[in-house]
Formats: structure tokens, C-alpha cells, sequence
């Protein structure tokens, strides 16, 4: 029987993640590089998939969801200009990495999962990490969060066909939400949409693949 195979040197991935799949396409923020630098993403996904935890691409989390690509993480996260103190609304906790380096940020981040285990799971992962300024929800993430609105920024982790109008009332003046829209399942572009004055602008950006954003301003 073979024995174990090679010990995977998980910091030193983690900062050839950073370096190679993140600063090479152009993240520069300095507390985003950071924060992608000190989450230990591994322990977001399911022990047999460690190996794969720092590649270049998303990384199933059961229930079919998915940790998104790190680039995309990096990257939506530089979008959202986040500052300390800032109150967070993200849909779609997942397997809470998203939130965990939101909260590198010193944001106040309030996340929204639809699915009770993967709401579950993060809730008791984010609390064993010693996140603190983390609050959950099991719901309709499409609904946002009502009760703790207005919050100055927002990320959709999940591809809807429009922008749900709960968000939008949601979002604080001044403030910015991050999200993928798209017409098919299939397609989405990101899209940093800015709050100014009463003004919705939005800003169509690259081509993006995220699971479906389901609920009732979703599919």
C-alpha cells in the first residue's frame, strides 16, 4: 500500500496564489493582498480537496456551491473599496472565505446563506477562526437584510439575471454594490453599481461564471 504523499507546503501556496493567479492580473490594493494572504483558504474546503485549495480555479463545497477562483475573490474585493468600520452585506456565504477576508478588512460584514448546512458550517468555521465581526443569516439572500440596512457596501457572490431591488434600497447613500448579472445561467459580467445623490450608476466589467442566485429577485 502506498503511503501518504508529499506534505504540501500550504503557506508557501498561499503566497504563490497571491503572487501568481492575483498581482500578476493587476490586484494592487495593499490590504486586499494582505488579507488574501492571511486566510487560511484550505480550511474552507473539504479535507480531500486541500491539495486543490490554492489553484487557480473554484473549488466545490458540496450542495452545488462552490468557493469562487481566488482571483475573483481578490478582485470583487478590490471593486468594493472597503475601509475599516464599514458595514458589509454579502449574499451567498458559502463556505465563508469571502467573509473571512472582508473582516481582514475591519469591515462589519452581515452575510446571507440560503442553505442550512453551508450556513451552518461557516457560522461555526468563522466563529472557531476568532472572526468576531461576523454576523449570519439563513435566508432569502435576494431579500437582503431588511433589519440592519442601510449598509455602504455589497457583494453578490452568486449570478443573477438583474440586480434585486431589495439591495438597492438597501445600499447606503453614498455606497456601491459588486454583483453578476447576466441573461443566461451561463453568462455574467461583473458589475460595480454606485449609489450617488438618490443616482443608481452602474458599471459593466469582465465576464465572470458564478452558481445561480436563487430567491425571489433571483432565478
Amino acid at each position: 500500500m502506498n503511503g501518504p504523499g508529499p506534505k504540501i507546503d500550504l503557506k508557501r501556496s498561499r503566497e504563490r496564489m497571491v503572487r501568481e493567479q492575483i498581482e500578476s492580473r493587476g490586484v494592487a490594493d495593499p490590504d486586499v493582498l494582505r488579507a488574501m494572504r492571511r486566510v487560511p483558504r484550505h480550511l474552507f474546503v473539504e479535507e480531500a480537496l486541500v491539495p486543490q485549495a490554492y489553484e487557480d480555479h473554484p473549488v466545490p463545497i458540496g450542495h452545488g456551491q462552490t468557493i469562487s477562483q481566488p482571483y475573483v475573490v481578490a478582485w470583487m474585493t478590490e471593486l468594493l473599496e472597503v475601509a475599516p468600520g464599514m458595514r458589509v452585506l454579502e449574499i451567498g456565504t458559502g463556505s465563508g472565505y469571502q467573509a473571512a477576508i472582508l473582516a481582514e478588512l475591519g469591515a462589519w460584514v452581515f452575510t446571507v446563506e440560503r442553505m442550512r448546512p453551508l450556513f451552518e458550517a461557516a457560522r461555526e468555521r468563522l466563529g472557531a477562526m476568532g472572526y468576531r465581526k461576523v454576523r449570519f443569516k439563513l435566508d432569502d439572500g435576494t431579500l437582503g437584510w431588511p433589519e440592519e440596512a442601510p449598509f455602504e457596501r455589497m457583494v453578490v457572490t452568486a449570478g443573477g439575471p438583474r440586480i434585486p431591488e431589495p439591495l438597492l434600497a438597501q445600499l447606503a447613500d453614498p455606497g456601491r454594490l459588486v454583483i453578476p448579472v447576466g441573461p443566461s445561467r451561463r453568462s455574467q459580467a461583473l458589475h460595480v453599481v454606485r449609489k450617488e445623490n438618490g443616482r443608481i450608476l452602474a458599471r459593466k466589467l469582465g465576464e465572470v461564471a458564478f452558481v445561480d442566485l436563487v430567491g425571489a429577485h433571483g432565478w
